[in-house]
């Protein structure tokens, strides 16, 4: 870790890692949401229908549930440096075939290799996790992930009038393969500009790649549960794009993929055990165990707070058209407002964790974020449109600040498996959007929101039961001297 202060507008040492890695992750962002503001005029230009548009919209999250968990992995293993740059100059790709692509299928397949670009997010949080001591490392995370985030507000803002600019029937395209362009021109810098640690400082992996490790038999079994959920998700896809949903895909190729999902599972928990089969035969030492417990907590809080953001950003445009009666136009620039507070509430939210707790502050917000979706419910056609606009940026300032205070956790749970945690939790606020939109297509908006209210309560009982990190984490180095690393 380096000593040097805090200052946020310096580009040197940890600073300018924690620059350079929120403006690569914001580039992803960017990437990953540079289909949604460009809606009409490629679907005018490609003449694709709205159960089309659909499709692609579900295929551009699929992948990055398991991405993030692989990635997560990678991340332990072999660097932040060398997989965000790899990462970013590979899905530059099918980025260019999206924006270059001549029909639907084409489409539908840059579209789902895409998702991978998503699983970014965690690989930062591992890099700024080697470079800022605990006492700083919610803020750092916090700026991290909420200033990248915007990434796809900045999408929003910026490549419709990227598309005008280029004019005539191919300007989405150069817009889109804009993005593309700036995938490659980061992952250049990111690589001849950042090193995995501080200068002396260890880089610990974990000791095997096939599976995250826990230090109990029953946390093993917790970890075969806790995973259960991300692939009861990809079910939940497929069957969208099966013939009972939009139709996509043939019965037999839904049944296949049903078949592969529990393969895959079952190879899974294989895998696990592999990584994991000492602790069936000895206890692992006190000083090296951590509680899995803390990783589970943190994955319920992420499903309640990201994956509400993914889900309300998705459906409050529309829900603010319908029951204010306003122009699309008008209604996206209000809903915007719940996507624009990432700037300030993620930090926001990792600041409060370091200077109060992490636990005292995760509570407060995991209380607030169900009150406010339970506010929320409550609007209708009578309220003032103002004062609805009020109540959603309310809301949303517990969600992003929840998601800033749960990622001030992460890092202080076991250093050398940060990546596969990061990624394990952060998939899981995919799972929760994936779920929450879902449930909105049978349900009303009022609904909807009390559902999300519903988590977050049990989000809440879940976290009384978590025990804050504190104390020292014991890591091994390589040459076998054991080395304490304190969170508090």
């Amino acid at each position: 870790m380096t000593a040097d202060k805090f200052n946020i507008f310096s580009f040197t040492g940890k600073m300018k890692i924690l620059h350079l890695s929120w403006m690569v992750f914001f580039v992803t962002f960017v990437v990953w949401f540079n289909m949604a503001p460009l809606k009409q005029v490629i679907m005018g230009d490609m003449g694709l229908s709205l159960e089309e548009w659909k499709t692609l919209l579900i295929l551009n999250v699929a992948l990055t549930i398991p991405a993030r968990v692989i990635i997560g992995a990678l991340t332990d293993k072999y660097g932040p440096r060398l997989v965000y740059s790899s990462l970013l100059a590979i899905c530059s790709v099918p980025c260019f075939l999206f924006a270059f692509a001549s029909d639907f299928t084409q489409m539908a397949i840059a579209r789902f290799a895409l998702g991978f670009i998503g699983a970014g997010f965690v690989i930062g949080i591992r890099m700024v996790s080697e470079w800022f001591p605990p006492k700083e490392l919610g803020t750092a995370e916090g700026i991290y992930g909420g200033w990248g985030n915007f990434g796809s507000a900045a999408a929003a803002f910026t490549l419709p009038t990227l598309a005008v600019v280029f004019g005539g029937d191919d300007g989405w395209r150069y817009a889109v393969a804009i993005t593309g362009v700036l995938c490659v021109i980061f992952s250049v810098i990111y690589y001849t500009n950042v090193t995995d640690t501080p200068k002396g400082s260890t880089y610990f992996r974990p000791k095997n790649l096939g599976g995250m490790e826990v230090t109990s038999k029953g946390d093993f079994y917790f970890l075969l549960f806790m995973k259960t959920p991300m692939y009861l998700a990809l079910a939940l896809l497929n069957w969208k794009l099966s013939p009972n949903g939009v139709g996509m895909l043939s019965a037999d190729v839904c049944t296949f993929i049903y078949v592969a999902l529990f393969a895959i599972y079952c190879f899974d928990a294989y895998s696990n055990f592999k990584v994991n089969r000492e602790i069936f035969v000895k206890p692992v030492a006190e000083q090296h165990r951590y509680q899995f417990k803390q990783v589970a907590v943190l994955n319920i809080l992420y499903f309640a707070t990201f994956g509400s953001e993914l889900a309300v950003v998705s459906m409050l445009p529309a829900f603010f058209a319908e029951t204010f009666e306003l122009s699309m136009a008008t209604a996206g620039l209000l809903a915007g407002m719940y996507a624009f507070m990432n700037l300030m509430s993620r930090p926001g939210g990792g600041i409060i964790s370091d200077r109060f707790g992490r636990k005292k502050t995760l509570l407060i917000l995991t209380a607030g974020l169900a009150v406010g979706y339970f506010t929320l419910s409550h609007i209708d056609a009578n309220w003032p449109v103002w004062l609805a606009v009020l109540a959603v940026m309310a809301c949303s300032f517990f969600v992003q600040s929840g998601e800033g205070a749960v990622f001030a956790v992460v890092p202080l749970i076991k250093r050398r498996l940060t990546g596969q945690i990061a990624g394990m939790t952060g998939a899981y606020g995919n799972v929760g959007a994936v779920t929450y939109l879902t449930i909105y297509s049978f349900v009303d908006a009022s609904t909807f929101f009390l559902v999300i209210s519903g988590t977050a309560a049990f989000g809440f009982i879940a976290l009384l039961f978590m025990k804050e990190p504190s104390g020292a984490i014991t890591e091994v180095n390589e040459d076998g001297t054991v080395e304490l690393i304190h969170v508090g």
